[in-house]
């Protein structure tokens, strides 16, 4: 089980416990967190589930492909630590992982 904590925009934060094999996304939007919108469903898309990643885990979660990489680039508010949450896969050897949703561009 993978324990998620969301920082909403306005620091209101969520703590989620959840099983894996789903994506941060579909967690965090599971979680009643619908300030991030996911237009695409999940499908790398779009860059409406932007978020930062707590750096203490940016080396186990899943790694960033070209395609995520390149919807990063046209986003405002891209940080060091920016990552689509439909692109982060909530499985071993993740057991907890922080997030904070990213400000809409």
């Amino acid at each position: 089980m993978t324990r998620l904590l969301i920082t909403a925009r306005d620091g209101r934060q969520t703590t989620v416990d959840h099983v894996g094999g789903q994506s941060a996304m579909e967690a965090i939007r599971g979680a009643g967190v619908d300030e991030l919108l996911a237009i695409c469903g999940g499908v790398c898309a779009c860059g409406t589930c932007h978020v930062y990643v707590d750096p203490e885990f940016a080396e186990i979660i899943t790694p960033m492909g070209p395609d995520e990489n390149d919807l990063l680039s046209a986003l405002t508010h891209r940080r060091p630590n920016s990552r689509l949450a439909c692109q982060i896969r909530l499985e071993a050897p993740l057991i907890e992982l922080k997030v904070q949703v990213a400000p809409e561009d």
